[in-house]
């Protein structure tokens, strides 16, 4: 492709004359040639797996036209690259050729020879979308190599002529052949196949399940199903989580799926689940090992990156697991199980795999940790060769080492083409030119881990048929990791790998919503009078909301978290304050009175749970900073049980009175939503009691001065006690002066001889 590049010239008027002579000319700019046709060729059938000297090999696939152009004269034709590869380190190093166009790609030659069955023309021109099969039979002396153990790039060409072009290559599919040479192989290679048993979760709390996928997977035919199928005839490790077990006990015993309008419907799954148990059950019995991962197999590096609170999550969910009781028959021996770890890529940095290994409650020397080596850069890579056990140095952690089980990612990292490096013809070809060269390459003991990248096989498929072909690779000798750990006493070290600042797989909105569910769940953990009592299932369900398994599912992790925490809340509301006043179902602000410079009020408190909680009581002003409130102290309800202590306020001024009341724990945190009181305080402030005083220091003033008045009068004046008139010696008054009544016939009585001042005074004045 030509392209014109104008550069920007040093002046703005050399820029303008560059433009004016462009305008002036009008010359179009050169178009830039269409993409060039391609087609998709698939390889299908590759076999033998590994052949040897004088072995012919057969190749079936096919050629789908993906362009919008027809191809005359197609043909389809194997190739080979000669270069023989005698290490693994060789087979990684092959170079994609994603950067040249497919004209281009000549690394593997095309085998020409029309008298054989490796060049296949086809009658008919190929036409958009359409496909074609081919097979092609390579003899043995067509490859024209050597008679030396070990791989080879072998592949398909699709050739065809498009209208108005000459004939081209449009279309490749490579693979690894490896060759078994004259010469014996020096060793076995001991190698232990690690099957997860996983799946997002769907349990929603009791018979209650989100969806049927759970049981989809379960069924034979399903990724679970096909799973568990490979320990009926070989050894594997199985690596499961025990959150899911649990889902699939539940499902064997009944269960509904509840639909978003609230609906039920009867679950569909009941005697898959329950044959996927039977089955399970019948392969560990077996001898198969089984590594539990931690509950609900969590994003480790998501929770850890987050700090607290979500950080403990991870050790909770070790914890849960190591004490994790697996279904058995036997009534007197445990099941017994190995307690793992599963990292790779950047959780499995430093910072995580010592984080998560260690420091929770039951952690032991014998638990596995295992860790995929594409977590390692290419250079930094720990040679698993010989051993892939390995203490990993991880200075961050509580332990330092850590010993881990390091899987070999290149076993499985497909063919050559990233485009169908994934499929399982390619997975099984690179696993064996792997191990071959792994056979071939030394004596003495050979181990490996294979275990499948996370979300690599969602079906199962792959693993499946590697696990199948295994019986026709004879180098394979098939064992556990618990054997592989035991016949490596002594681990090389190795540097933890780096990684980048995050690398969790949950999203920030999940992580915000694990935590309000957890402060839920921490919450109602705060309100038992014994924390040991929270039901299993809300500490479960939190867990569950933590798994990596909700990676690609962003939807229905935030379906399957609203729900919980949903239920959470529920369970809070039933402890909160009795409110009679309620207006259409909601409930209205409390009133009380507060008289006085201080007072007290009842407020109810209810608990409707079925466990004994301890709670309290915390009011706070919203609108007044002078009342001032005392907390009671926390008591313990029983369930149904009610509590009306009476809450000791002050304020310096009367008015309402804003407040809230806030149920909590004993710790003090805050139980469902608060309730608005409104406070109506009647009080003198400080203006009226001056007033107040003023007006009585004036009254028994004047009554004082009126007393002493008197008192003085009479003693300067003896006669007054006789009852005559001091002032004045003349009467008009009719009354009698003595005892305010009136005179008895117009004659005024004399005075009681006894008669006192004081008894005068004080009935007289008050």
């Amino acid at each position: 492709m030509f392209r014109r590049r104008l550069r920007l010239p040093a002046v703005l008027g050399a820029c303008l004359l560059v433009a004016a002579t462009a305008a002036t000319l009008g010359t179009p700019a050169s178009a830039a040639p269409s993409d060039e046709p391609v087609v998709q060729v698939s390889i299908d059938s590759f076999g033998p797996i590994a052949p040897k000297p004088g072995q012919q090999v057969v190749i079936k696939g096919r050629v789908t036209n993906t362009s919008s152009v027809t191809f005359d004269d197609p043909q389809a034709l194997a190739c080979i690259d000669r270069t023989r590869l005698a290490s693994t380190a060789a087979v990684d190093a092959i170079s994609a050729e994603q950067n040249l166009p497919m004209s281009q790609r000549d690394s593997c030659k095309n085998l020409v020879n029309p008298d054989s069955q490796t060049f296949q023309p086809f009658e008919q021109p190929l036409a958009p979308k359409q496909s074609v099969e081919f097979t092609l039979t390579v003899p043995w002396k067509e490859w024209r190599i050597n008679d030396q153990t070990g791989v080879y790039v072998v592949g398909v060409v699709f050739r065809g002529k498009p209208s108005n072009s000459e004939r081209a290559t449009a279309g490749r599919a490579r693979t690894l052949m490896p060759v078994l040479g004259t010469q014996p192989l020096t060793r076995k290679v001991n190698t232990a196949l690690v099957v997860p048993l996983r799946h997002r979760p769907t349990q929603l709390g009791g018979m209650n399940f989100a969806n049927e996928s759970l049981a989809q997977s379960l069924a034979p035919s399903g990724s679970l199903g096909r799973l568990l199928a490979l320990g009926k005839q070989r050894k594997v490790t199985w690596l499961l989580d025990p959150a899911m077990l649990d889902e699939v006990r539940q499902m064997a015993k009944g269960y509904v799926v509840l639909a978003d309008n609230g609906d039920t419907t009867p679950g569909m799954g009941q005697t898959i689940a329950a044959n996927w148990l039977k089955e399970f059950g019948t392969s560990w019995a077996r001898g198969n090992q089984v590594v539990l991962l931690p509950y609900a197999d969590p994003d480790v590096a998501g929770l850890l990156d987050s700090g607290e609170p979500l950080k403990k999550l991870v050790g909770e969910a070790r914890k849960t697991t190591q004490g994790y009781v697996m279904p058995t028959t036997s009534t007197t021996v445990p099941a017994a199980f190995t307690n793992g770890l599963w990292l790779e890529g950047g959780a499995a940095a430093s910072r995580y795999l010592g984080a998560a290994s260690g420091g929770f409650a039951g952690a032991s020397d014998s638990d596995l940790n295992l860790v995929s080596s594409s977590s390692w850069s290419t250079a930094t890579r720990p040679v698993l060769t010989s051993t892939p056990v390995y203490d990993v140095i991880t200075p961050t952690g509580p332990d330092n080492p850590v010993r881990t089980v390091i899987a070999d990612s290149s076993l499985t990292n497909g063919g050559p083409d990233p485009e169908t490096a994934a499929t399982p013809l390619q997975v099984r070809q690179r696993f064996a030119s792997e191990t071959a060269l792994i056979a071939a390459s030394g004596t003495g003991n050979a181990s490996v881990v294979v275990l499948p990248p996370r979300g690599w096989d969602s079906d199962g498929v792959a693993t499946a048929e590697l696990a199948n072909d295994l019986t026709a690779m004879p180098w394979i000798k098939a064992t556990d990791v618990a054997a592989v750990v035991a016949s490596n006493p002594r681990p090389l070290s190795t540097k933890a790998p780096s990684a980048p600042q995050f690398n969790g797989v949950l999203t920030p909105s999940q992580l915000d919503s694990i935590k309000q569910l957890d402060n839920a769940t921490s919450t109602m953990q705060g309100l038992l009078v014994d924390e040991n009592a929270l039901p299993e299932v809300m500490s479960h369900a939190l867990l569950r909301s933590t798994s990596s398994g909700w990676n690609g599912y962003p939807e229905e992790a935030r379906h399957f978290t609203a729900i919980e925490l949903g239920s959470a809340n529920q369970q809070l509301g039933k402890v909160h304050l009795v409110n009679a006043s309620v207006d259409r179902g909601l409930r209205k602000e409390i009133k009380v009175n507060l008289a006085g410079s201080k007072g007290t009020f009842p407020l109810t408190i209810t608990n409707e749970t079925e466990w004994s909680i301890r709670v309290g009581i915390d009011v706070t002003t919203a609108n007044r900073s002078d009342l001032k409130i005392k907390r009671p102290q926390s008591v313990v309800l029983g369930p149904g049980q009610k509590w009306t202590p009476r809450i000791t306020a002050s304020a310096e001024q009367n008015g309402l009175i804003r407040a809230n009341a806030q149920v909590i724990t004993a710790a003090g945190q805050p139980v469902g939503k608060s309730q608005e009181l409104l406070i109506q305080a009647s009080q003198y402030g400080s203006v009226g009691w001056i007033l107040v005083g003023a007006a009585c220091a004036l009254l028994f003033g004047t009554s004082f001065v009126r007393i002493f008045r008197r008192i003085r009068t009479e003693r300067r004046n003896p006669t007054a006690v006789a009852g005559e008139p001091t002032e004045s010696t003349e009467s008009t008054d009719t009354a009698d002066p003595a005892y305010d009544r009136p005179e008895a016939n117009g004659v005024p009585e004399a005075a009681a001889p006894d008669a006192s001042l004081k008894e005068g005074v004080g009935s007289k004045d008050g």
